[in-house]
């Protein structure tokens, strides 16, 4: 039996306030922020039978906020990967739709020649990755080659989203300009 009862009827105003400005801070988006407070307080409606009493109602509700804040970003995240800006191997910034994806062959239409180049192609692309920094090239490759999800990368090597996204970033800006010396 819990120790202390929970009681959705004061949660507005004792802990909107206070939850607002925890979730403000960290979204920096105040229609966010809003959505977020108002998505904690309903998951805590729903899950008020598991609620144990072994912290305050507040400390109760702001782990349950915090998981809503990092699922928020897992979401922009995800999104985030799926229209991530690729790499261009033209240094020129005037040259439209020149992007390293667009020079590997359509894999329906091979010929020996595209074979050989997207072979070429792959063995410049690891020569390149041997030349980063170690901690760049295994989340590069967890998440580009391997196609690991966020989440699993940051737990296993223990960073956050937002710096692996920082290391990926940085690691395909080093991959084009190895692939521009070396490649093309």
């Amino acid at each position: 039996m819990p120790s202390h009862k929970i009681n959705p009827n004061n949660w507005i105003n004792l802990y909107s306030d206070y939850l607002f400005n925890y979730t403000i801070s960290r979204v920096n988006d105040r229609e966010m922020a809003q959505d977020l407070v108002s998505e904690t307080f309903l998951a805590g409606l729903k899950s008020m039978a598991n609620f144990k009493g072994e912290a305050s109602e507040r400390t109760w509700l702001i782990s349950i906020l915090k998981r809503k804040i990092i699922d928020y970003y897992r979401k922009i995240n995800s999104n985030k990967g799926k229209a991530e800006v690729r790499m261009s191997y033209n240094s020129d910034s005037d040259a439209e739709g020149d992007w390293l994806e667009e020079r590997v062959a359509d894999p329906f239409d091979k010929t020996a020649e595209d074979t050989l180049e997207n072979s070429e192609l792959g063995d410049a692309i690891y020569d390149c990755l041997g030349k980063l920094p170690e901690k760049q090239a295994e989340v590069f490759k967890m998440k580009t080659i391997l196609g690991y999800d966020t989440e699993t990368i940051c737990n296993e090597l223990d960073i956050t989203a937002s710096n692996l996204w920082v290391i990926i970033h940085r690691a395909r800006a080093a991959l084009a300009g190895c692939m521009e010396k070396n490649w093309f």
